[in-house]
């Protein structure tokens, strides 16, 4: 099957499961604002022109009869030359009419409710049901996360190994976001940090100030909608992180990583590393930072609490981040037949055996 083929399978599927959706709680249509589910519904197509905002330049209308792609004059024909698969039809309004779309939704609708993943006015919210079924990746899915999370990792290992004591962290984080452009990747989030504010911050925003004797580089990279989450250390000059502290850090992430499986819930994660987080010494760095969670079509899909009663199941996408005193660790999953699959493992990092599973160290560069 080719690649085109495999694609329009897969949107054929998804529309199945939206119509199925239709029937099920009565309503007229589905209604797509946000650019994650803009992706999932066309196999990997994009609707993101303006990076920070979560709704896109075009929506797709679900109904019985058709799947339609509304959008205006500026976007439809680069969208339907570029980005949309077959399958779906075009509703192309003036920009500076947009009240004709609300109309074509409400004729589209037939007098019945419309359901959205961002419900304004009247409309209602997806069901739970479908909801869950965005988390749980399908093959070619897994096969576009896979060739993401290489490269992903790839440009991480290419840039650290070029970084320098004397760039400031904005001349890290610009580095970071070019390999990523470089190879076709949205650099949706990319911080960086030097040696300074490294312990001050978890969120740290890139700054003038040059590195220093140590550095963070974080990505999440989106391609095809799907995001590769990832966190890398440098230290210059024999200058890092105590090895014992790195492992102590490991031991962590590895308690939550064993906790995820099959029929467990998100919380059981998080509980899972609040003990080893107690087991270490650091109790309250939970409470310093959010530990990540489901991952997929947003950066965070689902983040892991102590009452997420999310179910986990094959198919589902992780990107789990544990931190303490200046260091953090992440790494995107996917979660198969054999467990835990790393996305985002670049054979030429320097890595450690941590409980069966290769894990970052930080790259000793010189000065």
């Amino acid at each position: 099957m080719t690649g085109l083929d495999m694609r329009a399978t897969e949107v054929a599927d998804k529309l199945a499961l939206l119509r199925a959706t239709l029937v099920q709680e009565g309503a007229g249509a589905v209604r797509l604002r946000g650019t994650d589910w803009f992706a999932w519904v066309t196999a990997g197509g994009s609707s993101a022109v303006l990076l920070t905002t979560g709704v896109g330049v075009a929506e797709v209308l679900v109904t019985q009869d058709d799947a339609c792609v509304l959008t205006d004059e500026i976007e439809g024909e680069r969208l339907r030359a570029e980005e949309v698969p077959g399958g779906f039809t075009f509703h192309i309004e003036p920009w500076a009419e947009p009240e004709l779309r609300e109309r074509f939704v409400a004729n589209a609708a037939q007098g019945r409710a419309v359901l959205s993943d961002r419900p304004v006015g009247e409309e209602l919210p997806l069901p739970l049901a479908l909801r869950q079924r965005k988390l749980v990746l399908g093959d070619a899915e897994q096969a576009r996360y896979r060739l993401l999370g290489r490269e992903a990792a790839e440009a991480m290992t290419e840039v650290l190994h070029r970084a320098r004591p004397d760039w400031t962290e904005q001349q890290l984080a610009g580095a970071g976001a070019e390999a990523l452009w470089r190879r076709g990747i949205h650099p949706a989030l990319v911080l960086a940090a030097g040696a300074r504010r490294l312990p001050l911050y978890r969120h740290a925003t890139p700054s003038h100030e040059p590195l220093g004797e140590r550095a963070m580089l974080v990505f999440c990279a989106r391609r095809h909608g799907l995001y590769a989450n990832l966190t890398r250390f440098v230290s210059f000059g024999g200058a890092g992180s105590a090895p014992e502290a790195q492992r102590a850090l490991m031991d962590v992430e590895a308690t939550g990583l064993a906790a995820v499986a099959p029929g467990k819930s998100l919380s059981s994660v998080y509980h899972a590393l609040a003990q080893a987080y107690h087991h270490a010494d650091v109790e309250g760095a939970i409470r310093e930072h959010h530990q990540g969670g489901i991952t997929g079509y947003l950066a965070r899909e689902i983040v892991a609490t102590a009452s997420t009663a999310t179910q986990l199941e094959e198919g589902m996408a992780f990107a789990f981040n544990p931190s303490f005193g200046g260091m953090k660790i992440e790494d995107t999953f996917l979660l198969g037949p054999q467990g835990l699959e790393n996305l985002t493992c670049d054979p030429g990092w320097p890595a450690l055996d941590v409980h069966g599973r290769k894990r970052p160290l930080w790259l000793e560069a010189q000065a």
